[in-house]
């Protein structure tokens, strides 16, 4: 299954994000093996202080193309708010996509619900940055962006991708082991267990 890491980052000039207005200032993405979680491409990054966020747009909508939902899966935290910044930017420059295409036709895979849980089921306080080695919350970017830091920015992009990417392949190695845990515990059978347990006392036989 093509997966991808995914990430947008936006330049939010209110007190809150709207995503109706703020510019989408760098687009990201990299393929991942979907069992590992490791890398299996290098990390793309669109920037619009190189060009313009229209033509990063551009060039990401076949990458992205909603018309065929499987041929790109984004892994990603907190899907959602890229989704709907990617509907209102691209509207902007005359390229309408139905929420509906993102939100139900698009498989994802979004880790924000496992941090809501790791935060004791509290979403206050279950940023990233809270969770991993991701160095900052992103508040940061507008700063950056209006200075001409293009570095930091950059940096902060790859920083977060490595942290997220560490956290996602601990959690496909864990996952599995935490539910057959409660699999077992709760007497419900693990597909392919007893078979393994057969032939490994046959082997002893």
């Amino acid at each position: 299954m093509p997966e991808y890491y995914f990430d947008i980052e936006t330049c939010a000039r209110g007190d809150k994000p709207d995503m109706a207005n703020d510019e989408i200032i760098a687009i990201t993405w990299q393929a991942v093996d979907n069992h590992t979680g490791l890398p299996r491409s290098p990390l793309r990054i669109l920037k619009a202080w190189e060009s313009s966020e229209e033509e990063i747009l551009r060039q990401f909508y076949p990458v992205f193309d909603p018309d065929y939902p499987w041929s790109f899966v984004p892994v990603g935290n907190n899907l959602s708010f890229d989704f709907t910044s990617l509907i209102y930017r691209y509207r902007k420059y005359g390229k309408e996509i139905k929420a509906w295409k993102l939100f139900n036709e698009r498989p994802n895979v979004d880790i924000k619900s496992l941090l809501v849980m790791c935060n004791g089921g509290s979403f206050k306080g279950c940023g990233l940055n809270n969770f991993t080695r991701k160095a900052h919350s992103g508040e940061k970017i507008l700063e950056w962006y209006d200075a001409g830091d293009y570095g930091a920015i950059e940096e902060y992009i790859r920083n977060e991708t490595e942290a997220f990417l560490e956290l996602y392949q601990h959690l496909l190695k864990t996952m599995p082991e935490l539910w057959k845990g409660f699999a077992r515990e709760i007497g419900l059978e693990i597909p392919g267990e007893s078979q393994k347990q057969q032939e490994e006392s046959n082997d002893q036989d």
